[in-house]
């Protein structure tokens, strides 16, 4: 999935980068697993313009997976991709699994031949992990239930399990989608809490299924202001599934990250990448 990821980076980068001879990292070539970790909001746009970006520019299939009703698409992806074809729409799948048991029966189900032919998905995508994984109404103190490590560790490994089972299918096939990817969102109630030495065991769960983590962290300086833009975020990228011996030094102020972009979102709800 990292790589559909640097392909939304690419796509949407800034006209100053455009100009420049700029190096991307670039993923293993089995990496098929992202968390993106931050902001509900903004997770959502970036898993929409991840599928989107799919469908048009890469021309594969995509299942989403959101409790969501998803009306139309938001402001900022309508500006990011003004001449979206009907047909690219048409790729993408909408699911919409109410509870953690609807979820896994409906992944399980892509094992299915109903489902696999005459194409099976190529990326899947789950927005907002922990709100399956959480009781009504957050019912325990931390949000989450006793177990919940367990039912995280079970959705996940369900996940890499249905896309090692259609990268099969796929290079059975010949066909060039292979492998199928998967991207989920995930926020964590212990980040949110503003501790940064906190740590949070369903996300540590999470890392060791998902391969490259995906960190979203708003810029809330001067910037922002000075730039002319309504937000600034940094974006993270760390993980084993990122095997580019030129980025496996840590930056300098984010151990254990391989790469850094900054993601600006103008009033106008446009949002524009720039490798930092």
């Amino acid at each position: 999935m990292a790589d559909i990821l640097t392909l939304v980076f690419r796509t949407f980068m800034s006209q100053s980068d455009l100009k420049k001879d700029v190096k991307v990292i670039t993923p293993s070539p089995t990496t098929c697993s992202t968390l993106v970790v931050g902001d509900h909001s903004l997770s959502r746009s970036m898993l929409l313009l991840a599928s989107v970006t799919a469908a048009a520019e890469m021309g594969i299939k995509v299942m989403f997976f959101t409790q969501t009703q998803i009306q139309s698409l938001p402001v900022s992806l309508q500006r990011c991709v003004p001449n979206l074809s009907p047909e690219s729409l048409k790729k993408i799948k909408f699911s919409y699994p109410r509870t953690v048991e609807e979820l896994l029966q409906q992944v399980a189900s892509l094992h299915e031949p109903t489902n696999t032919s005459p194409t099976p998905p190529s990326l899947i995508i789950v927005d907002r992990l922990e709100s399956f994984l959480c009781g009504p109404g957050g019912s325990s103190q931390s949000g989450f239930h006793p177990g919940e490590k367990s039912c995280a560790a079970h959705i996940a490994a369900l996940l890499c399990d249905t896309a090692a089972f259609l990268t099969q299918v796929l290079e059975q096939r010949g066909s060039s989608s292979a492998p199928c990817r998967i991207i989920a969102s995930f926020l964590s109630e212990v980040n949110a809490g503003g501790d940064p030495s906190a740590t949070d065991p369903i996300l540590d769960v999470l890392d060791r299924y998902f391969e490259v983590r995906c960190t979203l962290d708003q810029d809330s300086g001067y910037e922002a202001t000075a730039a002319a833009v309504q937000e600034v975020w940094h974006i993270y990228l760390s993980g084993r599934g990122i095997t580019d011996p030129s980025f496996t030094e840590d930056c300098n102020e984010r151990p254990g990250v391989a790469q850094e972009w900054k993601l600006f979102i103008f009033p106008d709800g446009l949002m524009e990448f720039k490798l930092v």
